[in-house]
């Protein structure tokens, strides 16, 4: 049986997505960064990439060694997608997980090279009082304009435009999606649900936005929505609770969600509930994408320890292939692989590996070695089926 709509891209434009549903928020956006979406699209309604955070910056057991990634190394290829975070203040010469920004444009080349895609968040520290970014300490109106901090956000915002401009090749920047802000219906962050109001976050979310495309002059970003599905209830007016903090279709391409709970976070069981709840908040997310014209993606996801051999194709694929005509996302991506106990894809001898491997098999998933080339229209996959 073939489980997703493996449609061509002329079928895709005349399903009735309007060429005008594909065009970035960025009204001058480059090329390559208009193809993308274009292609994300079409990849979410065919299957969907798998994505790994920091995957060639370091694994379980090494550390920025040269050609190295745990998921290659079981699944043979790399992963689609590639995560990068660019916390914790970008006057550092590394970010919060002690990766050099340097380092990490290089991996960022080499992944669009590879024909993947890359996508950043970012854990900004709490400027009002100097420590990391899960400081609840109010501070989004200090560093809004008029506010106390403005001065140092926008300075952050320069370094973050003046890196965002050097991810390039000789003559191309390279299309990034950007996901700032994330996870902000929880309390965890200072730029959260009970430490900000709701029109301080969105005024947060579209002036780092209006800043960096309208005053830097960025045009090969892709900006990404993700709350948390923790704090999203599903039972009642489930819509309306995602769009918490909704900035605006005008400053949103991806509609995300980061769901670590339905999927048995830190080891705990999978209960019907759960698998049934993970289901919902796809669905949720694809109806809400299909309705504004933009692209759906599970943009944070994970078992810590990969503790459940199958996760992979029990707890994210089946589902997902069960419900394809009501799921389209274009990624699903999974945290860190920081050491034996810390780490969200399979590495060499992980009992994990043979349920990975039927992963990456399956004509739904994509990795690395499916990829042709997003960033030219229609040429995204590979032709041939798995």
């Amino acid at each position: 049986m073939n489980y997703k709509k493996r449609i061509s891209y002329l079928s895709f434009l005349l399903l009735g997505l309007s060429l005008s549903a594909q065009t970035p928020i960025d009204q001058k956006a480059t090329k390559k960064t208009r193809n993308l979406l274009t292609n994300l699209h079409a990849i979410s309604s065919q299957g969907f990439m798998f994505g790994h955070q920091d995957d060639q910056a370091y694994g379980v057991g090494w550390k920025a060694e040269e050609g190295r990634s745990d998921v290659k190394e079981t699944a043979g290829s790399f992963p689609a997608v590639h995560g990068w975070d660019v916390g914790s203040r970008l006057d550092r010469e590394s970010n919060l997980d002690d990766i050099r920004f340097s380092n990490m444009k290089t991996w960022i080349k080499k992944a669009y090279k590879m024909g993947t895609i890359n996508t950043l968040s970012w854990h900004l520290d709490n400027l009002t009082t100097g420590t990391n970014s899960w400081d609840k300490t109010p501070s989004v109106a200090d560093i809004l304009p008029g506010g106390s901090k403005h001065a140092e956000f926008v300075e952050q915002l320069d370094l973050l435009a003046e890196m965002l401009e050097g991810m390039r090749t000789t003559f191309t920047r390279i299309p990034i999606v950007f996901r700032p802000w994330h996870e902000h219906n929880g309390d965890w962050f200072w730029w959260g649900k009970g430490n900000c109001t709701e029109a301080e976050y969105i005024a947060l979310f579209q002036f780092t936005v209006d800043y960096l495309k309208n005053e830097k002059n960025i045009h090969h970003l892709l900006y990404a929505f993700s709350p948390d599905r923790s704090r999203l209830r599903l039972d009642t007016i489930p819509e309306q609770n995602y769009l918490y903090g909704y900035p605006g279709d005008e400053y949103v391409d991806i509609i995300g969600i980061d769901n670590y709970g339905d999927v048995g976070r830190i080891g705990g069981p999978n209960t019907p509930e759960q698998q049934e709840n993970f289901i919902q908040s796809l669905k949720l997310i694809t109806k809400i994408a299909r309705e504004k014209g933009k692209v759906a993606a599970l943009t944070e996801t994970g078992l810590e320890g990969v503790t459940k051999p199958d996760w992979f194709t029990e707890i994210i694929l089946n589902p997902i292939k069960a419900n394809d005509q009501e799921i389209d996302i274009a990624w699903v991506l999974v945290w860190r692989n920081a050491n034996t106990t810390h780490h969200y894809a399979p590495y060499a001898g992980h009992p994990s590996v043979p349920d990975f491997q039927k992963f990456d098999e399956d004509p739904l998933t994509y990795f690395e070695k499916d990829m042709n080339n997003p960033y030219k229209r229609g040429k995204a996959l590979k032709s041939s089926d798995k």
